[in-house]
């Protein structure tokens, strides 16, 4: 993209967050919190596209200034001076324009929520249900990491160790933006415990995640859910506590079902459940949306089929492989210990430069 076409996208930018900073006074828009929640975020996500536009522009006044200096004036030390001046300029104005690029990659509004997790064994029986709990811990080390919260809503203990299935949440800073690549199915090529020849099995798990939807973002009417509650229990069906503290949620028109009985409090477990089953309704609209994403675009990435087998893990070779990029890295101790940002760099990256060609930032 040319210099002038740079700066007329920015400036574009900049006209925009000036209206939304109008809409953001008007009382009708005050009025109406769902509304005043968009444009709200909205001129917080331009404000550091404007930010960068106004640096960039001082930027190019003193490189033309430079460059007419040079072309006009006649004094050896001056002359001298504009070329290192042209020459730092340069290259503040290279590194400026990828970083630019960068903030115009089209944004994915769910990308700030929290996100919603759910771990599923899948074909490979008992040594299934050991991987998915594997999977729950190496992310686990990675939240600790990062710096997020988990929440348990409800798991499943597989009869050997593990989960048949666990759903939690992840609460911090761009949750979903960071994870939302994770969804899809996982295999992995080991040999099991229970394995007397010693011979690789191939076992997957499936990983499902969702943006955190909240009241705004879907209605879920009380006349629609019927509650039901039941005493909380431990693997084998032992009795946690003699109280029903553990809530199932079904919501009537769909048929969804949604339970939680981490919490003592039968409160607490309502609202986690509620909270599973508001983004479950919302991932079906969501979904839509990333079907005709994918119908756009030729990136494997963010197409949203959890039905897509997405990444490897072969302990015999030390190896994990993402499909979708076709990234292969020879550090799996490390990796299931919680060592993740790389490969969801990775993943991030291939999307922007996807998204880049989509949107008409690169040339």
């Amino acid at each position: 993209m040319s210099e002038s076409g740079l700066l007329a996208k920015l400036d574009a930018i900049r006209r925009r967050r000036e209206e939304v900073e109008l809409k953001l006074s008007d009382p009708k828009v005050i009025g109406d919190m769902k509304v005043f929640k968009q444009f709200n975020k909205e001129y917080k996500d331009l404000e550091p596209v404007v930010k960068a536009y106004f640096d960039y522009k001082a930027l190019m006044s003193n490189y033309d200034t430079a460059k007419e200096i040079l072309a006009t004036e006649k004094d050896k030390d001056m002359l001298e001076m504009a070329k290192m001046e042209l020459t730092e300029t340069e290259e503040r104005k290279n590194k400026m324009e990828e970083d630019i690029k960068m903030l115009l990659v089209p944004k994915d509004p769910e990308d700030a929520k929290n996100a919603i997790f759910e771990i599923r064994a899948g074909t490979g029986g008992d040594e299934a249900s050991i991987f998915a709990g594997d999977l729950f811990r190496m992310y686990s080390k990675y939240f600790d990491k990062a710096g997020y919260k988990v929440e348990v809503v409800d798991h499943n203990d597989g009869t050997s160790g593990g989960f048949k299935e666990i759903i939690f949440n992840v609460i911090g800073d761009n949750a979903y933006g960071n994870l939302k690549f994770e969804a899809g199915v996982h295999r992995v090529q080991r040999v099991p415990d229970t394995e007397t020849q010693g011979r690789v099995h191939t076992s997957a798990a499936t990983v499902l995640v969702m943006p955190e939807a909240d009241e705004f973002d879907v209605e879920v009417k009380e006349i629609d859910i019927r509650k039901d509650t039941f005493c909380s229990s431990g693997a084998g069906g032992q009795s946690v506590n003699t109280t029903y503290s553990a809530v199932r949620l079904t919501h009537i028109p769909t048929g969804m079902v949604v339970q939680c009985q981490d919490e003592r409090s039968q409160i607490k477990n309502y609202e986690k459940a509620l909270a599973v089953l508001r983004s479950r309704l919302y991932e079906v609209e969501f979904n839509k949306r990333m079907e005709e994403q994918a119908k756009k675009r030729k990136s494997l990435v963010s197409s949203g089929d959890r039905s897509a087998k997405i990444r490897t893990y072969n302990y015999p070779q030390s190896r994990i492989t993402d499909h979708r990029i076709g990234l292969t890295m020879y550090n799996l101790p490390q990796f299931m210990d919680g060592d993740l940002q790389e490969m969801l760099d990775s993943l991030q990256l291939a999307e922007n430069a996807e998204k880049l060609k989509e949107g008409g930032v690169v040339a």
